[in-house]
């Protein structure tokens, strides 16, 4: 299971784990945005591109996705995965 501790989901978390021009770039975008859904969108991206760079597991999966091994899934079995969890306690 995925650490989401691992970036904080704000923009100062954000900005740490990125670095040099990815960072340049996230603020710079983060500054162009307008409070609301726009800001979200730039946020959420950057946090998902930000807890890919920061996986400990990142030389592999890269290694795995180059390969053309990387395990793969299909919407539906997310879906019915979702569905098992939010039918849990």
């Amino acid at each position: 299971m995925a650490d989401h501790s691992r970036v904080p989901r704000t923009i100062g978390g954000i900005a740490d784990a990125l670095s040099g021009s990815r960072r340049a770039q996230f603020l710079a975008e983060l500054m162009q945005a307008e409070q609301g859904p726009e800001l979200d969108s730039v946020l959420t991206a950057w946090w998902g591109r930000a807890m890919l760079d920061t996986d400990p597991d990142r030389d592999q999966v890269h290694a795995a996705a180059k390969a053309g091994i990387l395990p793969t899934t299909t919407m539906e079995a997310i879906r019915v995965r979702r569905r098992t969890r939010a039918d849990q306690p």
